[in-house]
């Protein structure tokens, strides 16, 4: 299993509640709705293709529709979130590190974690790279203290 790991990012909020969030993505899609206006066009192309659940993500891809579904049985409370595709044909999760920081700050790593053949993860290992770093920094612009 190939693990991409983005660089780590601090993030004004204590682990419990960043854990809290992310454990429940349609807070987040309903974040993204009520500050529409504010999402540069860009992002909010990007957003079009993400579609939140009370437990689940699912992105469009190349491969056609990815869900990422909420791993409860690997995620550790205030520590890490785990989501695994479901329906993928390669393994794929993504994981979100925590780590409490004094002064009520987090520090927080995305990490994607797939398996795929090593001819395949040569064309894509870059892509794969960026994404985990982009999505990382995603999480650190999250008001998470007023989802």
């Amino acid at each position: 299993m190939e693990s991409f790991k983005s660089n780590p990012q601090m993030i004004a909020c204590d682990a419990a509640t960043i854990y809290s969030k992310l454990t429940n993505p349609s807070l987040i899609k309903n974040q993204i709705e009520a500050h529409a206006d504010r999402i540069d066009p860009e992002a909010r192309q990007h957003l079009d293709t993400v579609k939140f659940t009370e437990d689940s993500i699912a992105i469009q891809s190349p491969m056609g529709e990815v869900t990422l579904a909420l791993d409860h049985e690997n995620s550790i409370e205030g520590q890490r979130v785990v989501y695994k595709a479901s329906q993928s044909p390669v393994p794929i999760s993504m994981v979100v590190n925590l780590e409490q920081r004094p002064d009520n700050m987090t520090e927080s790593t995305a990490e994607l974690q797939l398996n795929l053949p090593s001819f395949m993860l040569k064309m894509v290992e870059g892509q794969l790279r960026e994404g985990a770093n982009r999505f990382g920094e995603l999480l650190a612009r999250i008001p998470f203290d007023r989802l």
